[in-house]
């Protein structure tokens, strides 16, 4: 099983359609379970037509999950973005300032991470560096 992790703390997945690996995944997928070194560049044009994109974190050191949520909302992708995987809850703030909805982690995890130390990083605008720099 998983959890969903979100602002308000810990939830299970109210996400029921198929999540489509993108090496799998034709033109008519509207999920996609993007690996963390996807480019996304790929999806140009693609957008529109997505609802929820998945991105993969295999190792709570590897930040390149962060780069592509950042990238595919600069692209103008509007729809349900996840973290799935090794984030962490120092990582939430993070997630949630690079465009991610949600993240999504294992029983394992949430158990070793109760959801007090997610929530406790879930006022993630307020603690925002770059804002305090430009106010």
């Amino acid at each position: 099983m998983t959890v969903i992790v979100t602002d308000r703390g810990f939830g299970s997945d109210d996400w029921t359609a198929p999540i489509t690996p993108i090496s799998e995944a034709d033109t008519s997928a509207t999920a996609l379970d993007l690996p963390n070194d996807t480019h996304p560049a790929t999806l140009a044009g693609r957008l529109d037509g997505l609802t929820m994109i998945r991105v993969d974190f295999p190792s709570a050191a590897d930040g390149r999950g962060f780069s592509i949520a950042r990238q595919l909302r600069l692209m103008g992708y509007r729809g349900r973005l996840r973290a799935r995987g090794h984030v962490i809850a120092d990582q939430y703030a993070m997630a949630r300032r690079a465009g991610f909805d949600e993240v999504e982690i294992s029983d394992a995890l949430a158990a070793r991470q109760p959801e007090a130390d997610w929530l406790f990083r879930a006022d993630w605008q307020g603690h925002d560096y770059q804002a305090r720099l430009r106010g």
